[in-house]
């Protein structure tokens, strides 16, 4: 049997998706969504939790996500977690992130032309 490396989120952008290209012109794009978590046994006031978890996608994925969708958009990701690992100051430091493989509109931009784009499931 071999590792299973899936993850299935859906979530809002907490900032507008940034967008880069390499030098050798391919588009990433990088970007953050919030998730809520559940909580059972709710005490009155509190909040479900909420996870922040950072993604980046590619190429066309990665260029239509910058141009139709806004900070507060919802998403719904699907790719493979990577983590990153580095060192700074004598400080080790990760992070994970979603290498996203598909991407799901769940809700049209206000600004968004082309509807059928905005809907649609863009493949990586």
């Amino acid at each position: 049997m071999s590792d299973i490396n899936v993850v299935l989120l859906t979530g809002n952008l907490t900032k507008d998706p940034e967008l880069k290209y390499t030098p050798s012109g391919m588009a990433v794009c990088d970007y953050t969504i919030a998730v809520n978590g559940y909580k059972k046994d709710k005490a009155e006031g509190e909040k479900d939790p909420v996870s922040f978890v950072d993604c980046v996608s590619f190429n066309k994925q990665a260029e239509a996500i910058s141009q139709y969708q806004k900070k507060g958009s919802m998403l719904t990701v699907s790719g493979e977690l990577k983590q990153e690992r580095w060192e700074k100051d004598g400080q080790k430091h990760s992070r994970i992130k979603i290498m996203v493989s598909r991407v799901k509109f769940s809700q049209k931009s206000k600004d968004t032309k082309v509807a059928d784009k905005s809907d649609s499931a863009i493949p990586f």
